[in-house]
Parts: C-alpha cells; sequence; structure tokens
C-alpha cells in the first residue's frame, strides 16, 4: 500500500475543518438601486436605505420592507451576503452624477440668454437630477413646456439668436411621429439656425430610466388607446386614479435614479448634445 499520497486530505478532526469545509459565500455592497432577494422569504426587490445595520428593500409595486444585513439573501440565485456601503473617500476630485468632474466651489454663474427646452415636468426634473450640477456651473436654464406642440409659439415671443439658442428635448422623435414633423418645421423656419431639436425614441421620458435601475426585466408595453403613464402605474400594480397617483408614481421611478449610469444612451448623448450647443461660445 502506498502511502505517499493522503488519500483523504487534511485531518477532519483538525481545528478548523468545519469552516474549511463551508461554502464560500460572497459579500456584496448594498448599494442603493441593487437588485436582491430574500431567500426563504421570496421577497424581491431594489435597495433604497442602509442604515443601524438594516437594510429596506422596495419591490416593483412600491411595497417597502426592512431586513437585517448580512446572509440570507440571493442575486440571480446566487447566496450573497449584504454589507453596509463603505463611505466614499472625500480626497481627490469627485464626480457629479452626470459622470463629469466636479468643479470646485465657485460664486453662481449668472444665467445664460441660452436655455434648455423640455416637454415637461417629469423630463425637467430628470435633467435637474443627473445634470443640474453641471447646468448650474455653466449657468444654463432648464424650462418645461406644455408639450411640444406649443414650441413654435414660444419661439415666436422669444424668438432665438446667436447669442440666445435654445437646445430642445423631445420625447419620442422618432421618423414619421407628430413630434418629428414639429422639428422639422421648425428646422426649416425662421428660427432653425439657432435651434437644436433633439429627442430619444421613447414614448415617454419614464422610459429613459433602464430596466436595471428598476428592478425589472423590460418596461411593460402599454397598448395603443391607453394613456402611457396611466398603464405603466396598471403594470406595476400602482394607483392611478388622478395626476396626484401619476406624481406619486414618477418619484417612485425618479428616486430609482442616482447618475448617468441609471439612464438610457438614448438620452444621455441628445442631453450632452444640448448641453455643449446652449454653451457654446459665438464665433468672432
Amino acid at each position: 500500500m502506498d502511502f505517499g499520497e493522503d488519500r483523504y486530505g487534511t485531518d477532519v478532526l483538525a481545528d478548523g475543518w468545519r469552516q474549511r469545509a463551508a461554502k464560500k459565500v460572497a459579500r456584496v455592497a448594498a448599494e442603493e438601486g441593487l437588485v436582491v432577494e430574500v431567500a426563504g422569504d421570496g421577497f424581491c426587490g431594489a435597495v433604497t436605505k442602509v442604515s443601524q445595520g438594516l437594510v429596506e428593500l422596495e419591490d416593483r409595486r412600491g411595497k417597502r420592507r426592512l431586513f437585517p444585513l448580512g446572509a440570507g439573501f440571493l442575486i440571480d440565485g446566487t447566496d450573497v451576503i449584504l454589507d453596509a456601503p463603505a463611505r466614499q473617500p472625500s480626497a481627490g476630485r469627485s464626480r457629479t452624477a452626470s459622470g463629469s468632474f466636479a468643479a470646485a466651489e465657485q460664486r453662481a454663474r449668472v444665467a445664460r440668454a441660452s436655455r434648455i427646452l423640455v416637454e415637461g415636468r417629469h423630463d425637467a426634473e430628470l435633467v435637474e437630477k443627473v445634470w443640474g450640477d453641471d447646468l448650474r456651473a455653466e449657468g444654463v436654464v432648464v424650462e418645461y413646456l406644455q408639450g411640444v406642440d406649443v414650441l413654435a409659439e414660444v419661439l415666436a415671443q422669444e424668438p432665438p439668436s446667436a447669442d440666445r439658442r435654445y437646445g430642445v428635448l423631445v420625447d419620442h422623435l422618432v421618423p414619421g411621429s407628430k413630434e418629428s414633423r414639429i422639428a422639422e418645421a421648425v428646422a426649416r423656419g425662421p428660427h432653425g439656425a439657432h435651434v437644436l431639436i433633439v429627442g430619444h425614441p421613447y414614448v415617454d421620458v419614464w422610459e429613459c430610466v433602464t430596466p436595471k435601475a428598476m428592478g425589472i426585466q423590460r418596461w411593460p408595453q402599454i397598448p395603443r388607446g391607453i394613456d402611457y403613464k396611466v398603464g405603466i402605474c396598471r403594470a406595476f400594480g400602482w394607483p392611478a386614479r388622478d395626476q396626484a397617483d401619476l406624481a406619486r408614481a414618477w418619484q417612485r421611478i425618479l428616486a430609482r435614479v442616482h447618475s448617468y449610469r441609471d439612464l438610457e444612451p438614448a438620452l444621455l448623448g441628445r442631453v450632452e448634445e444640448l448641453i455643449d450647443f446652449v454653451t457654446q461660445e459665438r464665433a468672432s
């Protein structure tokens, strides 16, 4: 018999054998927006807050529950241990929510005559949350229209010029849409040289938030004839009786946005394009 090979590995009676045999479980920081499942409970939701050893999860219906940090969670079916997220070091240059380097503290810049126009309040709030620091540093004001239908009227009341450019962000700017026809008419009109109209392909800015940030596989498809926001609320099981319900639904969605990483590239590029356009210095 050959005793030169240890057929049984280490001594199972030695100290620590259980720890060595135990399955290694990954430790994951409970960052806001991380989607986890509670093992043995079935509750699945995104992290909204971590405090005093507890993690708060919100499911797709807006229900929130608290759980102790530690073991007992799943990510994509795999056991994980949730830890409190580490505090970010204050040294070095910080970044804004848009991903750009934050400028050193300085006096507020006087607002430019040029500005960015968006279709509604929700668009304005989303742009403010992600690009607000950048816009304030550049002195750019964001104003909202009550729909792109009134754009021509707004331009006629306060005509743009080389020193007063308008950048316009439009929902559902796809070939053949009403929005695209309005944009083409403005571009051909007397103000076209000083107006840049860009847009994303989604019916509403709600859908510009990534499914990952929302903790879903994909946004629901809303049939024609049903108001988009009402349809989304019903699909998620949220109240949709009146404008107050829709406003609360939007706040739930907006709360899932923490930086540019939570937005679709189709929106990111267009907003950056508008900022460049309205901050471009007039050629001498």
